[in-house]
């Protein structure tokens, strides 16, 4: 059975923390999870390559990006958009 994007946006995100996936809630932020902007990035990039799609961030202006990383639960929704998109 393949992993749904909950799950492979979860493991990617508790990689990036040193967490176990069952440690990341949906209402957790990055912030709260220990996950600094080094980690945002690479978190996109794995995302990225994971999913197959463009992530619209700019870490250098993140408060610009169309991208929602407010919590985990905004990351999937945003994350789904994209698969849906690409699917199309």
């Amino acid at each position: 059975m393949a992993e749904s994007v909950k799950d492979r946006v979860i493991a990617i995100i508790a990689e990036q923390a040193v967490l176990e996936p069952s440690d990341v809630k949906m209402d957790s932020t990055l912030e709260t999870l220990g996950i600094d902007s080094l980690g945002l990035v690479e978190s996109i990039f794995a995302i990225e390559e994971s999913f197959d799609v463009t992530v619209p961030f700019n870490a250098n202006e993140p408060d610009k990006s169309d991208f929602d990383i407010s919590s985990v639960a905004a990351i999937i929704a945003a994350v789904e958009g994209l698969v849906q998109a690409r699917k199309g």
